[in-house]
């Protein structure tokens, strides 16, 4: 396990990168408020829980700055113990001199993780709750940072607990019927189990699906776009980041390698993919990066399949077959295939109309309806109000499946009829892994694992 003694007081540099106007220096433990008045001398009365006093810092008698110290007493705090809080000025100086003058009064510095370790020790939080805290610093994005608030905020945690406390009566009821063995009794109805398996069941393969959303969410939306050379896809990439980030040209071919970079569009961070044109070709080169076109395609959640209307022979016949070919070829049920139509302004045979009703129209190089295009991408990955629980740790997904994976067990048992002492095993192991999300069940090996990717201070 990672972490020291949890009763020593522990310090750390909670926010400051170099030098800045502030930095917070935060303590948590039983000495804290003792060190924060002997730092300061000020007597440990000076300081009033949940309030900020001005407070003179010294170093063997040397004023080292002039600070706002906050006292939080336990279990009020965010670590449920005694916590002070130190805005100081963001001299990197300082803020050295600062931790040093800590650690000499009774401190140690903080490993990583630690505060959040323990608040989830002090029932501040659960395990799932903590491990948002990380997410929510690392969010980028509207839509990633309101994912890990919901779950910071309970909402993940509580519909885990819900389900968990449905499956652990009937556990109860079915251990009870082993203590009756002899009296041939049944305490658990077996159909109304039945009838919580499926509906147990039915939400955690609900929460499993959402992970698919939650972590393209966190990670950024990966968007392929795919098309034969020439079709303008480098043209589109630069409409919608407008800049000059990929080379035009009307040489077939131009683009060899992919081409990668982010936009922020409606809070929702999407990774644009700009890929080599797929054809056939005897260039060695050039096929190395055609292949790296299959590979993003596989990546891909979202799929722009840009087509090329400059052309008097292209017709609706033609281009739906185009699309339900490459549909059928290169497509998963995971990802969203968006018929793109490039050049309109350069063909007057298709009806714009018609073509409307296959997929989304533009001209890239004139811009025309690259905002109805940025439209769709948007609403493919919104957030209604009714996804306030969205699964976006691997952690989470992984127990997840497990879980269903031990209810399944125990419908095959409820099927077969087994003996109650191993549909109880079933059940337990099922109530395990759910106990894992929320850390009611839990190991050190785990608990170090996911506290160590924590910053410090943190």
């Amino acid at each position: 396990m990672q972490f020291e003694n949890q009763d020593d007081t522990i310090c750390a540099l909670s926010t400051a990168q170099g030098t800045g106007a502030i930095a917070i220096v935060r303590i948590s433990g039983s000495k804290a408020l003792e060190i924060a008045a002997s730092i300061s001398k000020k007597g440990p009365d000076a300081y009033v829980p949940n309030k900020s006093i001005f407070a003179r810092i010294f170093k063997n008698d040397e004023l080292l700055d002039e600070t706002v110290i906050t006292y939080f007493k336990n279990p009020s705090s965010f670590t449920g113990e005694d916590v002070i809080e130190i805005a100081c000025h963001g001299s990197v100086y300082i803020q050295k001199e600062l931790l040093k003058l800590l650690v000499q009064k009774g401190c140690r510095m903080a490993n990583p993780g630690e505060f959040s370790f323990r608040a989830f020790l002090n029932k501040k939080m659960d395990l799932s709750q903590t491990e948002a805290i990380a997410d929510l610093i690392s969010s980028d994005s509207a839509a990633s940072h309101r994912v890990a608030m919901n779950q910071m905020r309970g909402g993940f945690s509580e519909e885990i607990r819900e389900l968990r406390q449905e499956l652990l009566n009937f556990a109860s009821l079915i251990e009870l019927e082993l203590d009756f063995s002899q009296e041939d009794v049944e305490f658990a109805d077996r159909t109304a189990l039945v009838e919580l398996i499926t509906k147990i069941d039915n939400r955690i393969r609900k929460l499993i699906n959402s992970f698919q959303l939650g972590n393209v969410l966190k990670d950024g939306v990966p968007v392929a776009i795919i098309g034969p050379p020439n079709a303008g896809k480098s043209t589109l990439l630069n409409a919608i980041l407008n800049e000059d980030k990929a080379i035009v040209s009307d040489i077939a071919g131009t683009t060899r390698d992919s081409i990668e970079d982010v936009i922020n569009i409606g809070g929702v961070n999407f990774r644009f993919i700009d890929t080599a044109g797929i054809r056939k070709t005897k260039d060695v080169v050039e096929n190395l990066g055609i292949q790296r076109s299959y590979d993003h395609i596989k990546k891909a959640r979202i799929i722009l399949y840009l087509m090329d209307l400059d052309s008097k022979t292209v017709s609706i016949e033609k281009l739906t077959e185009r699309i339900a070919s490459f549909r059928a070829d290169s497509v998963h049920d995971d990802q969203e295939l968006i018929p793109v139509f490039n050049k309109i302004d350069l063909n007057q045979n298709v009806s714009k109309e018609e073509l409307s009703k296959l997929g989304i129209v533009i001209s890239a190089k004139n811009k025309s309806g690259v905002n109805q295009l940025i439209e769709k991408l948007t609403k493919s990955v919104s957030l209604s109000d009714s996804d306030n629980i969205i699964v976006s740790n691997v952690r989470h997904f992984d127990v997840l499946n497990k879980s269903q994976q031990a209810l399944e067990k125990v419908s095959f048992g409820l099927d077969n009829e087994i003996p109650g002492d191993l549909l109880a095993m079933d059940i337990r192991e099922a109530l395990d892994y759910l106990g894992e999300i929320t850390g009611e069940v839990s190991n050190d090996e785990l608990l170090g694992n996911i506290f160590g990717n924590f910053c410090i201070g943190k």
